[in-house]
């Protein structure tokens, strides 16, 4: 059974969508997010649709769904790495995307999120760990 990965990071949950989409798989993703935040208590959860070339209806209420679920649940969710042409489709289609906060990537969606105390920040010593 094909399943999408989801990473823990910290206070995060990190979904990266390198495949087309089946309704079913889009489903059973929506599950595994929401069992996660719950399991974890993620207080983000980034999902990273730049391995997407195009978004359908349902997929697309599908990342408001999810959003929506995971807002009750006090997480934030950021959709990043959208092509220009899924966000062509999803203006052009109508798609309600309420509650799905945009990014251009990943970094950026950490940095909103830490923005607004969701997350804590790297400490100086994480930050420099390695070097």
């Amino acid at each position: 059974m094909e399943r999408i990965p989801i990473l823990k990071i910290g206070d995060l949950l990190l979904v990266t969508i390198q495949l087309d989409m089946h309704d079913q798989l889009v489903m059973d993703l929506q599950k595994d997010i929401t069992n996660m935040v719950r399991t974890t208590e993620a207080k983000g959860v980034i999902l990273d649709i730049s391995g997407l070339d195009m978004v359908d209806s349902f997929i697309g209420r599908m990342l408001g769904t999810i959003a929506a679920m995971t807002a009750v649940m006090d997480a934030h969710t950021f959709v990043v790495g959208m092509q220009p042409a899924v966000a062509i489709t999803i203006v052009e289609l109508g798609l309600p995307l309420g509650g799905v906060h945009t990014a251009l990537n990943v970094e950026k969606a950490i940095e909103r999120l830490r923005a607004w105390g969701k997350i804590e920040a790297e400490s100086d010593d994480e930050a420099h760990e390695g070097d």
